[in-house]
């Protein structure tokens, strides 16, 4: 079979093309939703860690913190999302891609939160003094001076955290939602044939690492721009 009549038969016939093209709207649904829940877990787990680092306050809260690191850091993502789906949701009717975002943005959350508190820790602790020297007291020198200065520092690296966790959700199939990959097997399964349906949606996802990678290098230029001046 050449390669127009196999193009043809994978995404022409039967119209097997939505199968790519729905399965890329619920992908980037996952990831832009798991995105916000990671972007927000993140910040409030690293603030606990960065204040009890600093003020020794907050030890509870740290406790937990620190547990939620290690479990999440230290578990494969796809049992986190197996373990979701079937153990914390498994007696309730509710949406796959809701459970979805819950999991890749828990797992997200607490790599997140590593990179952020990273970038509290290195402002330098006269900064903190500055602040109280204005009358700020520890809420408001960390949200007005810290956070700002920390957020600049780690902006690059949270983009990298977003095409991280795009392509993690790969693995959404496992659940059985139709995601990218899983709208390529798909048409696998129907054709019998895997090069084509496979290598467009590995193409598909490369294009949009590349083109967010690219944002993320003018993101860091600009940075570096303001820098120097």
């Amino acid at each position: 079979m050449g390669f127009i009549d196999s193009f043809k038969q994978n995404f022409i016939e039967q119209d097997r093309w939505k199968y790519l093209l729905d399965g890329l709207k619920t992908t980037l649904v996952i990831t832009a939703f798991a995105v916000l829940l990671g972007m927000l877990l993140g910040f409030l787990v690293a603030i606990v860690r960065s204040t009890y680092l600093k003020t020794g306050k907050l030890r509870i809260l740290n406790a937990l913190c620190r547990v939620y690191l290690t479990v999440i850091r230290g578990t494969p993502m796809v049992v986190q999302l197996l373990i979701t789906y079937f153990v914390i949701f498994g007696s309730v009717n509710i949406s796959k891609t809701f459970v979805a975002i819950m999991a890749f943005g828990i797992n997200s959350g607490a790599y997140v939160a590593e990179i952020v508190r990273g970038g509290i820790m290195s402002v330098d602790n006269g900064q903190f003094e500055a602040g109280r020297s204005l009358g700020l007291n520890y809420r408001q020198t960390m949200l007005y001076i810290v956070m700002p200065q920390a957020l600049k520092t780690v902006l690059p690296s949270l983009a990298n955290e977003a095409i991280v966790l795009l392509k993690e959700t790969s693995v959404a199939g496992y659940i059985a939602i139709a995601d990218l990959t899983k709208g390529g097997d798909i048409i696998r399964s129907q054709t019998f044939s895997p090069f084509l349906p496979l290598i467009s949606v590995a193409v598909i996802y490369l294009i949009m690492v590349m083109f967010l990678t690219s944002l993320v290098g003018r993101l860091e230029r600009r940075l570096s721009a303001n820098d120097r001046r």
